[in-house]
Order: structure tokens, then sequence, then C-alpha cells
């Protein structure tokens, strides 16, 4: 693929269009990464799919190019989902179609060939966009009551008395209730994003990658269920006090630290059994 300065000034000003169509989308969509903490790690998304594009570099360029009018087609769709979107108030569906435009976009520039060798980027721009709030809480509501079943279980095994009423724990001296922010949905989000650009610098085998990225969900369940007990433990010790404030705000670092370091763990002891047979970093 060898660009013309002609192409430069016309991509330049595609990418400049995209950005007016969409700013609106753009700046609501930023303003949810500041606003839900749930969704603070979009911040980084956008940076990390560059690098991964950026890192395709060769392969693009090596690539012909066949630009596509079907990509064009594409691109008509990302636009109708972004009127639907904006007409209908679905921010989520809005949102999406920033991802179908590129698509399009670029199938219709530089071909189908391109949008294949940049899918891995493109898909991982995904995690930026905030879930529909239906299947959002579809996720949340059991994960607050399995925490609060690890939570109910790791409690009563130190011999501290403790009774669950749904997401509630009742102790001797206060009650302690698994919000929708204490469910480990958070956690779980971010460890995911982590465990993807985690998996993707330190193994290159995809299985392996796979693999660190599926363990992220059992570790954010069972470390956000240390963290619910270990709330109520410190609860029934030191006072209902430490079950919130500053403690409890900095218990939730140290437990996604924790979770990370197992996450380490879990990784090294993959490289233990099955060891990489060449190291280096390669694209995805």
């Amino acid at each position: 693929m060898v660009l013309t300065p002609r192409h430069v000034i016309a991509i330049a000003l595609v990418v400049f269009g995209l950005a007016v169509v969409y700013w609106q989308v753009i700046e609501r969509l930023v303003d949810a990464w500041i606003v839900d903490g749930n969704y603070s790690h979009g911040f980084v998304i956008a940076p990390f799919a560059l690098f991964f594009a950026w890192e395709r570099r060769a392969r693009l360029k090596a690539k012909p190019l066949r630009p596509s009018w079907l990509g064009f087609a594409v691109f008509g769709v990302g636009i109708l989902l972004l009127l639907a979107g904006l007409l209908g108030s679905e921010l989520f569906v809005s949102r999406i179609s920033l991802v179908v435009a590129l698509v399009g976009l670029l199938a219709y520039l530089f071909g189908w060939g391109h949008v294949r060798i940049l899918a891995f980027p493109l898909a991982f721009l995904l995690l930026m966009i905030p879930l529909p709030a239906i299947i959002f809480n579809q996720i949340a509501f059991p994960l607050q009551l399995l925490a609060s079943r690890v939570g109910e279980w790791a409690i009563a095994l130190v011999g501290i008395p403790v009774l669950r009423e749904g997401n509630v724990l009742t102790l001797a001296h206060t009650s302690l209730e698994v919000a929708e922010a204490c469910s480990g949905i958070r956690s779980l989000v971010s460890l995911i994003t982590l465990g993807i650009i985690y998996g993707y610098f330190i193994d290159s085998r995809p299985w392996v990658r796979v693999a660190i990225v599926a363990s992220t969900i059992p570790v954010a369940i069972l470390s956000n269920g240390a963290r619910v007990a270990g709330t109520g433990m410190a609860a029934q010790w030191i006072g209902p006090s430490a079950a919130e404030g500053f403690f409890h705000e900095f218990s939730g670092w140290v437990v996604f630290v924790v979770a990370f370091s197992m996450i380490l763990a879990i990784r090294a002891l993959i490289v233990r059994v099955a060891p990489e047979p060449r190291s280096g970093l390669l694209a995805a």
C-alpha cells in the first residue's frame, strides 16, 4: 500500500469529517468515562487500539489497496445507526455506530484485507462503550448475590455469626449491603481490559491470551467476595465505621492489586506447564 500526498489529505479530511459528525457522541462517551466508575478504563482503550494498529503498519503497507463499495454501504449502515440512536436517545446504538462507520470507511478506502489486519484493534474499541442498562443490570445483580454468598461463607469461616438475606449481610453490630458498586462488575470490566492488554504483550500464543482473559472472571469474583468478607470482618472487630469511608475505598485498590497479582501468578503457572517456544512481541 503506497499512500500519495493526495491520499493522505483525503484521509485527513475523512477523519476530520467523521470527528465532526460524531462529536456529540464522543463528548457524551468521554463524559460517561468520567462520571461512571465502571467505565473509567475507557480513557486507555483508544490509545492502545491506536498502538495495536500502528504495530501492524508493515502488514498494512504490504497489503495492496482494494477499495470496496460494500464498505461504503457498511458506512451508510453506521450513519443510519447513528441517526436512530440520536433520534431515539439510545446512547449504546449511537456509540456502536462509530465502530461500524469506522469499519465501513476502512473497507471503502483501503479494502477488506486491511480491515482483517485491523480486526483486533477495531474489536478492542468495543470495550470503551458502556453496556446498555438492561444488559448491565443482568450482569451486576447476579454478581451482587455471588459476592454476598462468598462474603457470607468467608465471614462464617472465621467464626463470626452472619445472616444473609439477598445481598444484605447482618452481623452482630451492623448490617452490610452489597450494593451495585460493590458487585465486582467494576473490577471485572477493568480486569478483563487489563487481561487483554497484558496477555497481548506478555505471550504470543492465542490460547494463552484467551486463558489469561478467561481467568480474570473467577479472579474478579473471588477477589470481590474477599473484599466483602474483609469489610464484614473489619466492621465486626473494629466497628461499623470500618465498613465505610477511607478503609472501604482503600480496600478496593488493595483487592484490585491482589487480583492482578493472581493473574500474573496464573500466567507464570501456564508458562511453567507449557513454556513459550519463542519470545518477543508478536501481533495478534
